[in-house]
């Protein structure tokens, strides 16, 4: 199928959604057998790479609650590949920079984006906190020619051109160093935030190995924190300031905008710009509406 017709599916498949009935019951009950009955409940979207839309195999439907299908960006359904992230998974992710040192776009990346807000992403509007967490093996031995950043995975702000988030995951350059950090704003058009690891990005995440990686975000008390394979990761903030502007009345809360979209593996999921690729594979991509505690991190990887 041409993008244009595909963009349209998804576009129509994500309003079809507001009125649709949710993979996950209020209580928490029913829902994927890979998450934690008690996430379920704030799995606004999921993604295990193994529910090909029928009829147009490039989009992954969504096992969350917001039924909000995602693009497998150039590669469609070669994405897909057979891999093991944990007992009982199936195909993963793949994303890669298809053409090094070449202008172009072309990149295997994944996501949607709206420039007037995705409705079935309205939770992460007015939203006191988030979480992005999911399986990743990395392939590459750093940023890509003329990049300073990995993308993995995030939620993009109400005003994103492609690229701003509201909680992203990623590898980036801090200082001189490349850091696995939480990276985080709460109002559009604001300042970010940023907890960056203490630990070698390249011992947090091991070469051609099977990681599986959490982000918090708790923008009522302006904090985030990372976990690695359900343990919480030491770091500190990029900024002793205060980027979301906490310090006045609360609650604290995101921009009351629909977020723009979903990116993986890249920025700018509606394929106009390539920016800090992911040769990486990537497996159950949770994004939840509220800031995870500690104990469920850890609950969560105890139940893959």
């Amino acid at each position: 199928m041409p993008r244009t017709g595909r963009v349209a599916v998804v576009v129509a498949a994500v309003l079809a959604a507001t009125t649709a009935p949710s993979p996950v019951s209020a209580g928490g009950d029913a829902g994927p057998r890979d998450v934690h009955p008690a996430l379920r409940p704030n799995l606004v979207a999921y993604y295990d790479f193994d529910h090909p839309l029928p009829g147009d195999p490039a989009l992954e439907q969504d096992q969350g609650r917001s039924s909000t299908e995602i693009e497998l960006v150039n590669g469609g359904t070669a994405m897909r590949v057979a891999d093991r992230a944990y007992p009982g998974g199936g195909r993963v992710l793949q994303t890669r920079q298809v053409n090094p040192g070449v202008t172009g776009n072309d990149d295997w990346k994944a996501g949607i984006y709206s420039a007037s807000g995705v409705r079935t992403l309205r939770p992460f509007s007015n939203a006191e906190g988030t979480t992005v967490m999911g399986w990743f093996k990395r392939s590459m031995d750093g940023p890509a020619a003329g990049f300073n950043a990995i993308g993995l995975a995030g939620v993009l702000t109400g005003d994103s051109d492609g690229h701003a988030v509201r909680a992203l995951l990623e590898l980036i350059d801090v200082n001189g160093t490349l850091k696995l950090v939480a990276l985080g704003r709460r109002l559009d058009g604001g300042n970010s935030q940023t907890f960056a690891a203490d630990e070698d990005w390249r011992t947090l995440l091991p070469k051609d190995k099977w990681v599986h990686l959490t982000a918090t975000f708790d923008f009522t008390t302006g904090t985030m924190a990372l976990y690695r394979d359900g343990k919480a990761v030491p770091g500190s903030y990029t900024r002793a300031d205060d980027p979301w502007l906490i310090n006045g009345p609360g609650p604290h809360v995101t921009s009351a905008a629909d977020a723009r979209g979903i990116k993986i593996g890249g920025s700018f999921p509606q394929n106009t710009v390539e920016r800090n690729p992911c040769e990486c594979r990537m497996d159950a991509l949770m994004f939840l509406d509220r800031s995870l505690t500690a104990r469920e991190v850890a609950n969560q990887f105890r139940r893959f």
